[in-house]
């Protein structure tokens, strides 16, 4: 089996990070293989910003904890250091899809150089709030974008679990 089709099949979410920083030259590699991910048209409507400031993370995360209603102290990035956030240009027709194919390169281009990660929803009513429009502002993002996720990364505090076996109907052949 090739190299790629391991990675795809090794590649599981990461729920305890270790505090470590990814390494400038690692997280450079997997931002670099989300820009590569195909668009609709070629359009290359998604957008990542890279957030690797403790305090913008952590301000983040409360924000991203506040919406999906968990309990105060809790991170729903899992001690992740740095997040990468994908959002995409509505004028786009594809735009959530071509988000979501940024944000599965993000994924296997981190686990091919042994960085931990998770996808984290709730990107959508971030920055559809003051609290996103007003980051996006501060970066100079202008422009009618909408969240498609977080790809938290890092270090993993323990080894990822196996794979649970894949579901009898998965695949249908005609």
């Amino acid at each position: 089996m090739n190299e790629t089709l391991k990675v795809l099949e090794k590649r599981r979410s990461c729920r305890s990070f270790k505090p470590d920083m990814v390494k400038r030259e690692e997280l450079d590699a997997i931002i670099k293989a989300g820009t590569f991910a195909a668009t609709g048209m070629g359009k290359q409507s998604p957008i990542i910003i890279e957030v690797t400031n403790k305090e913008l993370r952590d301000a983040i995360s409360e924000e991203n904890r506040k919406i999906g209603g968990w309990n105060e102290g809790f991170d729903p990035f899992y001690g992740a250091p740095v997040i990468l956030i994908v959002l995409a240009d509505k004028s786009v027709p594809t735009y959530v899809y071509d988000g979501s194919l940024v944000m599965g390169n993000l994924m296997n281009a981190a686990e091919s150089l042994g960085v931990a990660n998770i996808w984290i929803h709730r990107a959508k009513e971030e920055f559809e709030s003051e609290f996103g429009k007003n980051i996006l502002k501060k970066l100079g993002i202008e422009g009618d974008f909408e969240g498609i996720g977080h790809c938290a990364l890092g270090y993993a505090a323990e080894p990822a679990k196996d794979a649970a076996p894949r579901k009898d109907n998965f695949v249908y052949r005609a």
